[in-house]
């Protein structure tokens, strides 16, 4: 016996026919007396997956694209003489796991140019049927569900866990197929009035690109970083929970977002935060200037002797106010004697210790870029 459905309602298939695994869908519908023979209705059906649009356009099923991908649904065309006025086929067993409903739609064809809508229909409907045995299961007669409406969601077929189950849905659109395909995500282009033609305007005329102009040589040597030198240059970590810190050599440079190994003219080599600049130039030149020679002024040469600096290999000048005597002793009556060595060991001593002290006082301040020259 086939169960009627108000606007709504549902029934459970499964329980119906148990062991169905086939149905047809058919749609129905009278036109009024006043209407006459120009209405055109068309069925379709919208293969929907989870979220609620279709699996793609091509399982919109309708006149111009009669079976799905996957063959499980087809539209059959007119009802050959039956009630129903156009037939679709529905193979359950066929449908892909990933559908969750079929949605079973009728529109009204070049509706809003005629001036038609469902409100002239005398009657429609839509029911289910056992494709096997023939036997109806279900049926949703529409009265006084429309009105203005150019197309309307009849029904849906979908899934309940493991059964299958018909719902009765009865949703008008005035905005014809159109509107329905938006819902559900089919690209169909609206129907709209042709629109008069603008005059065509005359194409500028084209201006020639300028000649491209070719960069400056560099005036370096480009150095090649590793990805692992590439990643602590550009994105370093800074130390999470603490202030931003600014540019070790000169806090005008911006925070220091580079954590970089800077090896001091004196002292140990020790971790400093400093911007990308001075980062990317503390590890592509060598220690411990880490800038280039100056112009006008003179460097500092290895190999060759520095005023007040002992070198090893030359003869060195006499120390003022100390007498030298053979043998690098000094004179006899000047009280405790001191050799040369001793005095110069002394010296260096004395210089490395004051500029260890400087570095240590000095780690708070901005670091500039030391030159060494010498005067003759």
């Amino acid at each position: 016996m086939s169960v009627p459905l108000a606007k709504g309602g549902n029934v459970s298939l499964s329980k119906e026919a148990p062991g169905l695994v086939a149905v047809t869908v058919g749609v129905g519908w009278r036109l009024g007396a006043a209407s006459g023979d120009a209405y055109e209705l068309d069925a379709s059906a919208l293969v929907c997956g989870r979220d609620g649009k279709v699996l793609s356009d091509r399982h919109f099923v309708f006149f111009n694209n009669v079976e799905s991908p996957d063959g499980s649904v087809t539209h059959q065309g007119g009802g050959a003489g039956g009630e129903d006025n156009e037939l679709i086929q529905v193979d359950l067993a066929r449908v892909p796991a990933e559908v969750a409903k079929i949605v079973f739609a009728v529109s009204l064809y070049e509706a809003t140019r005629r001036g038609q809508s469902f409100g002239h229909l005398a009657a429609a409907h839509i029911r289910v049927l056992d494709r096997d045995g023939g036997r109806e299961l279900a049926r949703y007669d529409l009265k006084g569900d429309a009105s203005a409406e150019t197309a309307m969601v009849f029904g849906e077929l979908y899934r309940h866990g493991a059964e299958w189950k018909f719902r009765a849905v009865g949703q008008g659109y005035a905005s014809g197929l159109a509107g329905i395909a938006t819902d559900y995500g089919v690209d169909v282009l609206r129907e709209s009035a042709p629109q008069p033609q603008a005059a065509p305007v005359p194409a500028a005329a084209p201006v020639p690109a300028p000649a491209p102009v070719p960069p400056p040589p560099p005036s370096y040597q480009p150095t090649t970083f590793t990805a692992s030198q590439q990643t602590a240059a550009a994105v370093p970590p800074s130390p999470s929970g603490g202030p931003s810190m600014t540019c070790f050599f000169d806090p005008n440079h911006g925070p220091g977002t580079a954590s970089v190994t800077w090896s001091p003219q004196w002292g140990v080599p020790r971790p400093i935060q400093a911007c990308g600049a001075c980062a990317q130039r503390v590890q592509t030149t060598p220690p411990p200037y880490y800038s280039a020679p100056q112009a006008g002024y003179p460097q500092a040469q290895a190999g060759y002797p520095q005023a007040g600096y002992p070198q090893q290999g030359y003869p060195q000048p006499a120390q003022q106010g100390y007498p030298q005597q053979a043998g690098g002793q000094q004179g006899q009556g000047q009280g405790r004697r001191f050799g040369t060595g001793a005095l110069i060991g002394a010296g260096a001593a004395g210089l490395v210790g004051g500029a260890l002290l400087n570095e240590a006082f000095s780690d708070d301040e901005p670091d500039v870029i030391v030159n060494n020259y010498y005067e003759d």
